[in-house]
């Protein structure tokens, strides 16, 4: 892969049987953004993070985001525009807008950002995903001009989903590739 795959985890970091885990392994090209504080995140702390790993990082980019990093991504895209990011994979995204699925210490991240993104994305989601609503997945895949994927269900995506290097996920990511290339 040509692009620089950035992996933005979410609250907590992702364990070590986290498929975003695998991806560093399997991708030459990929990198994580570091946080400062994983189960205490500041919404400031968590943006200056990932502007700098932007900056950083050669060439263009394409964002991998789970759960709560996909709304740091609406944050960062609302403010920011670069042609370094050349698209989106947006999974799994935490509805930080909503108490009853969200715990309390990711409440700043609130509101979620409704504006388009000025790259092409694709929003996955599972249809038992306790921390977001299908519908509600949609809605934000809407707003945000990404395509919506909905893989059935596969609870939160992440370690307990047990998806290893989550094959299924990687083809997606092949395919916004495609779109990508074909945009060009």
């Amino acid at each position: 892969m040509k692009h620089t795959i950035l992996i933005v985890t979410g609250l907590g970091d992702s364990a070590e049987t986290h498929w975003q885990n695998y991806w560093l392994q399997h991708f030459e090209t990929a990198q994580k953004v570091i946080q400062k504080d994983w189960d205490n995140p500041l919404l400031e702390d968590w943006l200056e993070s990932l502007k700098t790993a932007i900056e950083s990082a050669e060439g263009e980019i394409i964002i991998v985001a789970h759960s709560l990093s996909c709304s740091l991504i609406s944050h960062w895209s609302k403010e920011n525009k670069t042609h370094k990011i050349a698209g989106a994979l947006l999974v799994a995204p935490a509805d930080v807008d909503s108490p009853e699925h969200t715990p309390e210490q990711i409440r700043n991240f609130a509101p979620i950002p409704l504006l388009k993104l000025d790259y092409p994305s694709i929003v996955i989601t599972s249809s038992n995903d306790p921390y977001i609503s299908v519908e509600r997945a949609a809605f934000l895949a809407e707003k945000w001009g990404s395509s919506f994927i909905n893989i059935g269900e596969k609870g939160h995506l992440n370690s307990e989903s047990e998806l290893e290097y989550w094959e299924e996920g990687q083809e997606i990511l092949q395919s916004l590739v495609q779109i990508i290339e074909s945009n060009k």
